[in-house]
């Protein structure tokens, strides 16, 4: 299935081995985590450039997920040796330290093709899929190797998506926690825009 097709329907579950928050190594099912939120972050490899920078700046602000019932995971076609080898390097020396989400081992390629995400080069996109409490994919966003992601996009998705779930409006251009958002009719829109698009 590709990306472009993943959204709205199920997202493909897995179960695989894993470096978990205390370092441990344990197993991973998509499917445990029903009830919750969860972002499901996508990256090429450990010891690499761009890769430490999203791991850090999404675990810098980790709280702020688990506040809004979302849970983070890290996928690479890394082994579960190599996640824990990077966390156990200082951030100086090119490591991650001890990030508190859970690292997929994907040796295989199996999630990574199963979302539709893999590299010419047999390495995952940097692919992030917001996922909801049902297990449908609700949004995602896929980048070339040199793009980093935004932590601070995610948040604002997540808020929209939640925002849209609970209240039943929608959510226009630029929408960020507290704004008005719309209600889905024809009136709505157009009282909304009166107001807004000035």
């Amino acid at each position: 299935m590709s990306t472009c097709t993943l959204v709205t329907k199920a997202a493909p579950d897995f179960t695989a081995d894993a470096v978990m928050a205390d370092n441990s190594f344990g197993q991973v099912s998509l499917s445990s985590y029903q009830g919750k939120y969860v972002y499901l972050l996508f990256y090429p490899l450990d010891f690499t450039f761009v890769c430490p920078s999203e791991i850090l700046a999404f675990n810098k602000k980790l709280d702020e997920f688990k506040q809004r019932n979302c849970e983070l995971i890290s996928i690479s076609i890394d082994s579960k040796f190599t996640h824990l080898a990077w966390k156990n390097t200082k951030v100086e020396d090119g490591g991650i330290g001890q990030v508190q989400f859970p690292m997929v081992a994907d040796l295989n390629k199996e999630i990574t093709k199963a979302y539709g995400i893999e590299h010419p080069a047999s390495v995952a996109l940097r692919g992030l899929f917001l996922i909801d409490p049902k297990g449908v994919v609700r949004h995602c966003v896929i980048n070339d190797l040199p793009l980093g992601r935004s932590v601070d996009e995610a948040l604002r998705m997540l808020d929209a998506l939640q925002f849209t779930d609970t209240h039943g409006e929608v959510c226009p251009a630029n929408w960020k926690q507290g704004d008005e958002a719309m209600k889905p009719t024809a009136e709505g829109v157009a009282s909304y825009l009166a107001k807004h698009a000035k």
